[in-house]
């Protein structure tokens, strides 16, 4: 029998020890399996989502609210802002500024948000139609990837829209429907889980217009004219692209906060923050998963440890045969080693078999998409740490084994 064959008949002679060994081992390393998944996926969509926006105008509130619902989509919005209040914001001749996209947010149809903008929110998250056209007039919309194919929308489709995020029937907009003319092709961004309008068809819903517009083609609400030819009505936020770096972008912020009734917020500050706040959390959960690893480090240096006792005669009689010290070093050794090597595959499987189930509730509650499908280069290091723990843990009773001493040990029997 080779030295594999019998470390592994070795470890399931004990199978309560095995069993406790490899739960601890699988415990651990699937944590921090799971804390690397997850943190690489948000950081992907966070990354994404920052589109070269400098800078976000919005309604007086939580700042990182306003960057959340405004550019992430998971948040409600801090309210809307006049047209009036931001006409200089949009006016295409402004110094230092190069692109404003206006959103006008509040609407979904079940459960998707529906998003009122103009032709610069394609320009920047980069997103173009893989089927039909961008829409042209009011109540026109493009669908994103993910929820066109969530929703079964097609082009031609109709539908009405609700009042708010949530898929309530009773707040249903049934008097003006949208028609689906364009699917965009998946970006990785935001855009994928949205459906998409001009501006000019959000307000026309809000105030019965739509019906109107249809019958007498009136250009009151053409999507063509500049958004500051409605300085009545108003928007949710403003995303601004610099067209460089200089004092005045720098102290705008500022500026913006102190003299008008308007927010303004740095999306790179705010999701800085929003990770300075998730880290606290992840490091705790890293540290108990590291910890559970050195405790099932533990477990096995004693579940070795422990057998030799018992296995001393055993370890002898092989002396007698012809095994030579290295062997038996080896043979420990190498159930210290399929020990962990063991805990590292189930806790593989366990992290990704949980990030697939998390996937499913994140899609439902934020309409992201995350995967439990996909294998990181820190899982193959995490490989590495697995086999030197299981190593560490065996190498003192491998050279106890090592060591035997064969005419004491048979002279007891």
């Amino acid at each position: 029998m080779n030295l594999l064959a019998l470390s592994w008949k070795n470890l399931l002679s004990k199978p309560l020890s095995l069993l406790l060994s490899l739960v601890l081992f699988a415990l651990g390393v699937g944590l921090i399996s799971l804390l690397l998944l997850v943190n690489r996926q948000l950081e992907e969509k966070f990354e994404k989502n920052l589109a070269g926006i400098n800078l976000v105008i919005g309604a007086k509130g939580s700042p990182l609210q306003l960057i959340l619902s405004s550019m992430y989509h998971i948040d409600a919005p801090t309210g809307n802002i006049p047209i009036q209040e931001i006409r200089p914001f949009i006016n295409p001749r402004h110094p230092f500024i190069k692109t404003a996209v206006p959103l006008s947010l509040g609407d979904s149809y079940k459960g998707y948000r529906i998003v009122g903008t103009n032709s610069d929110f394609f320009k920047v998250y980069g997103a173009e139609t893989g089927q039909g056209k961008m829409f042209e007039k009011t109540m026109e919309a493009v669908v994103g990837a993910n929820a066109a194919k969530a929703l079964d929308l097609k082009i031609g489709d109709t539908f009405f829209s609700a009042h708010g995020l949530q898929d309530d029937l009773e707040m249903t907009h049934d008097h003006a429907s949208f028609r689906i003319t364009g699917i965009l092709k998946p970006t990785g961004s935001a855009a994928d889980q949205l459906i998409l309008t001009a501006t000019q068809s959000i307000w026309a819903v809000h105030e019965h217009e739509a019906a109107h517009q249809q019958e007498d083609h009136s250009n009151e609400l053409d999507i063509q004219r500049p958004l500051s030819d409605f300085p009545e009505k108003a928007i949710t936020a403003l995303l601004l692209q610099f067209k460089g770096r200089n004092i005045q972008t720098l102290n705008m912020q500022r500026s913006i906060n102190e003299n008008t009734n308007l927010q303004a917020a740095t999306p790179a500050i705010e999701i800085t923050r929003l990770y300075s706040l998730m880290g606290i959390g992840a490091d705790a959960l890293r540290w108990l998963a590291l910890i559970i690893i050195a405790v099932s480090g533990l477990s096995i240096f004693i579940s070795l440890y422990a057998s030799l006792k018992e296995r001393r005669y055993e370890l002898a009689l092989m002396r007698t045969m012809g095994a030579s010290p290295f062997r038996l070093f080896a043979l420990i050794v190498l159930e210290g080693l399929l020990l962990s090597a063991l805990g590292y595959l189930i806790g593989i499987a366990l992290s990704h078999g949980g990030m697939q189930i998390l996937a499913g509730f994140l899609q439902d509650t934020y309409r992201y998409t995350f995967t439990g499908k996909v294998f990181l280069k820190e899982e193959l290091f995490l490989l590495f740490g697995a086999i030197a723990v299981g190593f560490a843990a065996a190498v003192i009773p491998a050279l106890q084994a090592s060591n035997t001493d064969i005419h004491e040990t048979l002279a007891e029997r």
